[in-house]
């Protein structure tokens, strides 16, 4: 077994549509990777950076977030009951190994689809576009449906 520990660039689209790793941004990969009779199994951590927006209220949000991974890599020309041509094991090219792959699946998958800046975002108030958060508690819009707006001209009397 050896252990592997490096620092990456984060390569292109390496998220979802309001969140994901920046380009360029460092990766910290912390690596075990075992000979098996099928190949090298490749296991360990991935931090690193995200930067995204809420989805409720568009704030900008930094975090950093950690993801395992563990992936078989089949030697280059093995081919067995259990790593054939069609599935969907890596392959070794020499004494190298790609992990872009494996490191895209883990951190996309692990991303949130709606990321929130903190867990009880309030959002936007859906007429003026302000934060909740920015507004008074007794924040409202008078809207009045146009087909009911003549009776706000009747009064009532009492008899």
């Amino acid at each position: 077994m050896r252990e592997v520990r490096r620092v990456v660039p984060a390569p292109a689209d390496l998220g979802v549509e309001l969140i994901g790793v920046p380009e360029g941004a460092d990766l910290d990969l912390d690596l075990r990777l075992q000979s098996v009779s099928e190949g090298v199994l490749v296991s360990g951590t991935i931090t690193g950076p995200v930067q995204g927006e809420c989805g409720r209220c568009l704030r900008e949000i930094n975090d950093s977030m950690g993801v395992t991974i563990q992936e078989l890599y089949a030697y280059e020309d093995s081919t067995t009951d259990a790593t054939t041509d069609e599935d969907e094991v890596g392959r070794m090219q020499g004494d190298l190994i790609d992990l872009e792959p494996a490191l895209r699946d883990a951190l996309v998958l692990t991303l949130p689809t709606n990321p929130l800046c903190r867990e009880d975002c309030p959002g936007l108030c859906p007429e003026c576009g302000a934060h909740w958060d920015d507004l008074p508690a007794d924040h409202s819009h008078q809207q009045i449906d146009p087909r009911w707006a003549g009776l706000s001209q009747m009064t009532v009397t009492e008899e």
